[in-house]
């Protein structure tokens, strides 16, 4: 896939591979990936000299960027190996999804905030990625039409694991997902089996809230 790679922010961009290697990340198609990806163009203006800092940044709408090294070992945790197709349940900025369209054969990404959708396309577009759909709408649901997924990411926090995303996890495939109350979350790997699930404890997390019908009433 092509993308649009800005050789100002390049050194930049490196920089953040070998501190997403010191974190642990050693999975060099998720570091290519970082590599690859412009982050700088994820974020407002008026932070984006702060673009490769290993930090969350705010995007507006009361969102934010994720920490890359939270970014990358979502993506590490996955294994993808370029074939599978993977639901992204929060668009936000964009960046993550970019980051999967390198990793995953297909990707579809949800987004509840218009705003935030528009821009991401926009971003996304520029950058040159093909693979991916959009959706504007409750990520907590899923979207239904293209399951089942071998992967789904939820870049936002729910109380309790949502049934309908469940359902659309191919059997084999994981889900990533922070559960939790609104200020502390576990990263937790779902697995799906032939007659259940199974659930692992990654990392605590602090993310946005999971708005919808499967997560919070109110951000």
């Amino acid at each position: 896939m092509a993308i649009a790679v800005n050789p100002e922010f390049l050194g930049a961009r490196r920089r953040l591979v070998q501190v997403l290697k010191a974190n642990g990340i050693f999975d060099p198609t998720v570091l290519k990936a970082v590599e690859q990806t412009p982050r700088h163009l994820f974020v407002p203006t008026g932070v984006r000299h702060r673009a490769y800092e290993d930090t969350a940044l705010q995007i507006g709408q009361g969102q934010t960027i994720s920490q890359p090294t939270i970014h990358a070992r979502y993506l590490e945790l996955l294994k993808l190996k370029g074939t599978e197709r993977v639901l992204e349940i929060g668009t936000g900025s964009g960046y993550q999804t970019v980051l999967l369209s390198h990793l995953a054969s297909q990707v579809f990404t949800i987004e509840r905030v218009s705003a935030l959708m528009e821009r991401a396309r926009e971003v996304i577009r520029d950058c040159g990625a093909r693979n991916i759909s959009f959706l504007l709408g409750d990520g907590s649901i899923g979207w239904r039409d293209y399951a089942p997924y071998d992967a789904i990411l939820v870049s936002a926090a729910a109380p309790e694991l949502p049934q309908p995303l469940v359902d659309q996890l191919a059997v084999g495939g994981v889900l990533l997902i922070p559960l939790g109350d609104r200020h502390e979350q576990m990263l937790t790997m779902v697995t799906k089996l032939p007659d259940g699930v199974e659930r692992r404890d990654i990392v605590p997390v602090r993310f946005v809230p999971l708005v919808g019908t499967h997560g919070w009433t109110s951000q």
